[in-house]
């Protein structure tokens, strides 16, 4: 386990925050120069932290606390009927679990997505280089979790396999194919792998309850919130 007194953290300017308009935003990372090991990710996951490329970061606003760290334990998590319609959608569809990779078919995927649905987020326009320096880098514990529909490839769900849960990076999936709610039905897949690997939790990244984009998440229950410092389940 690494000693985290020992490494370097960093607080960024104030910026335009990225989920709430008209907001400022301060981000403390962790030094780029750290070697991210599974071990390390998963400590500072358990600590609030989320992975972008191969930055550790996490919001230290000064006036504002809105973005909550949040994770299912998986072993209490029992779908609601939203959830069990969304998951009998999609039995159909073929899964796969590999490398993350870059190629023209799952660059097409990202592309549609980010131009369909993202147009006015940070990922746009979308482009190759944004692609690798977001979700491609060297790391060991990163996977592509695939979904396909009669051998087409429709969602990949980027998540980072860790010591203490799985954590889910992003997913980006075919926007036109809206009544099937991949991203949903993603989120369920990885609840049900950590169950399979024995793993406690699914990690989600941040619950933002001002922020539609983000709102989903308080749909997973039993779900667990990091508040000053301490894991709360609500």
């Amino acid at each position: 386990m690494t000693d985290l007194s020992q490494l370097r953290f960093f607080v960024t300017p104030e910026h335009d925050c990225s989920y709430l308009d008209g907001q400022q935003a301060t981000t403390l990372f962790l030094d780029p120069a750290v070697n991210i090991s599974a071990e390390l990710n998963g400590q500072l996951s358990a600590l609030g932290f989320r992975r972008s490329g191969n930055h550790l970061y996490r919001p230290q606003c000064r006036q504002c606390n809105a973005c909550i760290p949040a994770r299912v334990p998986v072993d209490l998590y029992r779908p609601g009927r939203t959830q069990q319609r969304i998951r009998r959608r999609n039995t159909d569809l073929q899964l796969s679990i590999g490398a993350a990779r870059l190629d023209d078919e799952v660059f097409a995927l990202y592309e549609r997505y980010i131009l369909q649905r993202h147009a006015d987020g940070d990922m746009y326009p979308p482009s190759r280089s944004q692609f690798e320096d977001f979700l491609l880098h060297d790391l060991p514990f990163t996977r592509f979790h695939e979904f396909r529909l009669d051998g087409r490839l429709v969602a990949v769900a980027v998540t980072d396999h860790l010591p203490n849960g799985l954590s889910a990076v992003y997913t980006f999936y075919e926007p036109e194919l809206p009544q099937r709610s991949l991203g949903r039905f993603a989120i369920q897949h990885q609840i049900a792998h950590c169950r399979e690997l024995g793993l406690p939790h699914l990690y989600l990244g941040y619950w933002i309850r001002e922020c539609q984009k983000m709102s989903y998440k308080g749909e997973y229950r039993p779900l667990e919130v990091l508040i000053h410092q301490k894991w709360v389940r609500i």
